[in-house]
């Protein structure tokens, strides 16, 4: 049975840890890779370079609202759809395994996009600076 007065403070959770994850990747495309590397490595897999930068920004935007708790629901389908983009074509040849010696494979992000399709779902629970429209 699902306790409805501990949910609230589940999504809560999977919003900072999923937020603070979001903005590690992120900041990594800007300041490791760099936004040019990350263009070049979009480029690489086919994809066209400034979607790169694109990806870059929402999840260091999206990182923040999801910690703040601005329009989880819709910030967490995005990002959730960024994911699964993530795993067809950043990881889907690298086969299952995340450990793959060859690269992570596809487990990894398609398992952090149902996480954040859940999310989606449960809402934004407490603490919300900006709340997502309920679902009906």
């Amino acid at each position: 049975m699902i306790d409805l007065k501990t949910a609230p403070y589940a999504a809560l959770l999977l919003r900072v840890v999923t937020g603070l994850l979001f903005i590690t990747h992120g900041l990594t495309k800007l300041f490791v890779f760099t936004p040019a590397g990350t263009m070049g490595y979009f480029s690489s897999l086919g994809l066209p370079g400034f979607l790169g930068i694109i990806v870059m920004i929402l999840e260091i935007v999206g990182g923040v609202a999801l910690i703040l708790g601005v329009k989880t629901r819709e910030f967490s389908f995005v990002l959730g759809l960024e994911l699964l983009g993530a795993a067809l074509f950043g990881h889907i040849q690298n086969g299952f395994s995340f450990a793959n010696p060859n690269g992570g494979g596809w487990e990894y992000p398609v398992m952090w996009a149902f996480v954040q399709f859940a999310l989606a779902l449960l809402g934004d629970g407490v603490h919300a600076l900006l709340p997502s429209r309920r679902l009906k």
